[in-house]
């Protein structure tokens, strides 16, 4: 079997968990709000959907960032 070898424990990894996870939720909020925001232009022949769908997405995401990663337990 191989073995695994261990995170080193000064907190690297986590660092770099997040330094690809906040852009990963950025990315995935505005693409799945703004297709949704898209379907529901062409749907409705309104364009202002897409927009908002994208600006919904980033608000999301950052909020979701927020949550994940800016909190401090104590």
């Amino acid at each position: 079997m191989s073995e695994q070898k261990p995170r080193p424990e000064d907190g690297q990894g986590e660092f770099a968990d997040a330094a690809w996870s906040m852009p990963a939720y950025l990315l995935s909020g505005m693409f799945i709000w703004g297709g949704l925001g898209w379907l529901l232009s062409k749907w409705t022949g309104l364009v202002w959907f897409t927009p908002i769908g994208l600006i919904i997405g980033v608000v999301l995401a950052i909020y979701l960032v927020y949550v994940k990663f800016g909190r401090h337990s104590l």
